[in-house]
């Protein structure tokens, strides 16, 4: 979230712009991220394999589609937003809304990841390995996306 008031010498003014910068790059790279899965997930029904999944695989492989068609949507949700009230003085709400939904195609995104990593590894390997990964990537994605920045709070510093 933005920096509480005080934190730096500038306007509240200065202090949105320049939030807004931050949160458009942000979502530069998860787009780009984005862009690079759902590629992948759009190609795959046009190998040989597709055709040997079963169905509890199909069903992921949907679901994945589906879960990385919200996440492009998520992700496009600042900015047509801005585009829309641009003028209107809520730049504040624009970037809060857009703080919220950079929050959410993380989560997306990392679900993204973990469910084609558990889709190849079934496919490939066996039910087993895709569960395996499938837990092994929501404990490292969660450290890493979670645990990590609530860490790096001051309040979490001053009770360690």
């Amino acid at each position: 979230m933005p920096e509480r008031e005080g934190d730096r010498d500038e306007s509240r003014e200065e202090r949105l712009d320049r939030n807004w910068g931050e949160l458009l790059q942000e979502l530069r790279i998860t787009q780009t991220g984005l862009q690079l899965l759902s590629g992948f997930l759009l190609t795959l029904p046009f190998t040989q394999t597709f055709s040997s999944l079963d169905s509890w695989q199909e069903a992921l492989y949907l679901a994945l589609v589906f879960l990385a068609a919200v996440a492009v949507g998520v992700n496009l949700t600042p900015v047509i937003l801005h585009r829309r009230v641009f003028g209107e003085h809520v730049k504040e709400r624009v970037v809060q809304v857009g703080h919220l939904a950079s929050q959410v195609v993380v989560v997306a995104v990392a679900l993204l990841v973990t469910g084609i990593a558990t889709l190849i590894f079934w496919v490939v390997m066996n039910g087993v390995a895709a569960v395996v990964v499938a837990v092994v990537l929501l404990a490292i994605l969660g450290t890493l996306l979670y645990v990590l920045p609530a860490r790096m709070t001051p309040k979490a510093f001053q009770e360690s």
